[in-house]
């Protein structure tokens, strides 16, 4: 017959090692509530900004339009204008699309870069259509807008980004800028007015 002392000892065993199997998940959840908090005040603090774009001059050359197909390149100067104090900007994919009532006729692909804090990028970007065929109604309104000596149209930019605060990085988003109606006259003499784009990240 077992003593009573041994009988305390065997309950004492599975007692202990439930406690322990019961602290590991908590202590790896309070860890990771932890970091998540961490993260959410020096967010806080930076208080990172919106990024602000513009388009600043616009032209486009060699436009043909026959047979309801495009040719045509397209000069656009891109300013980016990013107004945080401590948060620089990891561009890591950015590509430039240009519309005209909601059908695409050009796009641009442009190197990854770094943005520092209180800093101004200008890019020139030079969006290509190549033999683009265009629906009827939208080939017969651009060559109307054309014979007028201007074409309205949208740019479009969507890139991929990161915050860089010191060390820190944060997790890649989407960034979307579209820049809506940009006027490029036909004439190469006149200049476009600058247009000030929607940010969504």
């Amino acid at each position: 017959m077992a003593s009573p002392s041994s009988s305390a000892t065997m309950q004492a065993i599975p007692s202990s090692r439930w406690r322990l199997s019961n602290c590991i998940p908590i202590t790896i959840l309070f860890s990771v509530l932890l970091f998540c908090l961490s993260v959410f005040i020096v967010w806080l603090v930076i208080r990172p900004k919106g990024l602000v774009y513009t388009i600043e001059d616009g032209s486009v050359h060699g436009f043909d339009l026959k047979n309801n197909h495009l040719n045509a390149t397209f000069d656009f100067i891109l300013r980016s204008y990013n107004h945080n104090r401590k948060v620089s900007v990891n561009y890591d994919s950015i590509k430039v699309s240009v519309s005209y009532e909601g059908e695409t006729i050009a796009s641009d692909f442009f190197e990854p870069f770094f943005q520092p804090h209180r800093n101004v990028t200008r890019f020139e970007v030079k969006p290509v259509a190549r033999s683009v065929s265009l629906m009827e109604f939208v080939a017969r309104d651009l060559r109307l807008e054309k014979s007028s000596g201007k074409v309205r149209l949208a740019v479009e930019v969507k890139a991929r980004i990161g915050f860089k605060v010191g060390v820190w990085n944060s997790a890649h988003r989407t960034l979307r800028v579209l820049c809506s109606p940009v006027v490029v006259f036909v004439s190469s003499s006149e200049k476009a007015d600058r247009t000030f784009c929607n940010t969504d990240i």
